[in-house]
């Protein structure tokens, strides 16, 4: 692509995140500009481009972070739309998750609680189908990432000040 000229055909304007399927697929979210999601196939070659900016199913404003999870779903924070929406893998709206204000990142815990960060700054912990089952500030500022290690704790990434942050899980 190339720099402020959004173009399905390119396909990227500015790239937010990627995923990985369990097949190798690699999802793309195409956050800035574009406000769509990329499928590869795991030797590079485009299969699908979904959304457009807009407000309804399967429309974008910054789709900021994607995470393919254990069900083979495609969940999307969905930024500036204040929600995730989950997908298929061949990028049909199954569900939508609110009550989040600018989710930034999503991440899947091997027991399949997901993981949502957003601009309150908040954590919010979710069961596979979507219910609330938690929340908390675990840090000052806008926690921008969020990912796991094997033994459970949970590392967030905060932009300002500039930060990582282990949050340990106690046995």
């Amino acid at each position: 692509g190339h720099r402020h000229m959004p173009s399905f055909q390119a396909p990227f304007n500015h790239p937010t995140s990627t995923a990985v399927g369990a097949n190798g697929d690699v999802y793309i979210a195409d956050g800035y500009g574009n406000s769509t999601i990329h499928r590869f196939s795991a030797k590079g070659k485009l299969i699908k481009t979904w959304g457009r900016p807009g407000t309804g199913p399967g429309e974008f404003s910054t789709p900021h972070a994607v995470w393919v999870d254990k069900s083979k779903r495609v969940l999307v924070a969905d930024r500036e739309n204040n929600r995730v929406q989950i997908f298929d893998p061949e990028g049909t709206c199954l569900d939508e998750w609110g009550d989040f204000y600018h989710p930034m990142d999503i991440y899947e815990d091997k027991q399949g609680l997901i993981y949502v960060t957003d601009q309150t700054p908040r954590l919010s912990v979710m069961s596979s189908e979507g219910d609330l089952i938690g929340r908390c500030r675990p840090v000052l500022n806008t926690p921008h990432g969020v990912w796991g290690n094997t033994r459970g704790d949970l590392f967030l990434a905060e932009m300002a000040p500039t930060s990582i942050t282990k949050l340990k899980l106690l046995n």
